[in-house]
């Protein structure tokens, strides 16, 4: 029974991240989501059967049909990604009493968080109409998960807080308001703050490393810019899927 649930959820995954993939565009672009995809070079429909996620990508040899420029690994790479990660967080709440509630809980959560490194990745800007609404929604869903309203708001307050120092210390130079706003719903989110406190720790982590890896490899110098969103998505993934196992090793080094 599980292997059909897990077969079926990473079909479901295949296909919400192929809608993530044409979302994050039509949100830059500031179009709507109605009518057919289409290709975003020569702005021709394609056809469902050029659409099918991750198998269109190599039948099409990553190329458009019609104007045969080639398809972004970005596409099967977000619909490889999401069905993972669904997947993973099936099996991570697989055992909870809520499962229901936590599954829509966390796959909104994985969901938004992809959206946010993408988009934060591409264009160095944090997609503030995914932002709002999602923290409003996270806000919900952990009460009925369990969390005091409190606990929550005093949540989102401090992470919001803690970069909106940076930001100001750093005369905006440092992060961008819009780092503000995605600390508050992570704040929101993860209302649990060794999980909040983990997800600093992973972001800033992995973002010096790339920082260094990417100075040392193309001789950037150190005022090449490089966006906090996607450590911060990353960090909260990891944090979502993995957290209590960390959490726990960490303790027991102590304890």
């Amino acid at each position: 029974m599980t292997l059909i649930f897990s077969i079926f959820i990473v079909l479901i995954g295949l296909i919400i991240g192929s809608f993530l993939n044409c979302l994050i565009w039509r949100l830059y672009k500031n179009e709507s989501m109605g009518g057919r995809s289409y290709c975003p070079k020569c702005h021709h429909q394609i056809d469902w059967y050029d659409n099918i996620p991750v198998l269109s990508f190599f039948l099409l040899g990553a190329k458009c049909r019609h104007c045969h420029r080639k398809i972004s690994w970005q596409y099967p790479i977000v619909e490889s990604l999401t069905a993972i990660l669904f997947l993973l967080t099936f099996l991570n709440d697989s055992n909870s009493s809520q499962i229901s509630l936590l599954l829509i809980r966390d796959w909104l959560l994985v969901v938004t968080l992809i959206i946010v490194f993408v988009y934060d990745f591409r264009w160095q800007l944090i997609p503030m109409t995914i932002i709002w609404p999602m923290t409003a929604v996270f806000f919900g869903l952990n009460i009925f998960v369990g969390f005091s309203w409190t606990s929550i708001l005093i949540a989102g307050a401090v992470s919001a807080a803690f970069f909106g120092m940076q930001y100001i210390i750093t005369r905006k130079k440092g992060i961008g308001e819009g780092d503000i706003w995605l600390g508050l719903l992570l704040g929101v989110s993860f209302p649990d703050f060794s999980k909040l406190f983990l997800i600093l720790i992973l972001a800033y982590s992995i973002g010096a490393f790339v920082g260094i890896a990417l100075m040392i490899i193309k001789k950037e110098s150190g005022k090449a810019k490089i966006a906090l969103g996607p450590f911060l998505a990353l960090g909260a993934i990891i944090t979502l899927i993995w957290g209590d196992k960390i959490i726990a090793w960490y303790m027991s080094l102590f304890f």
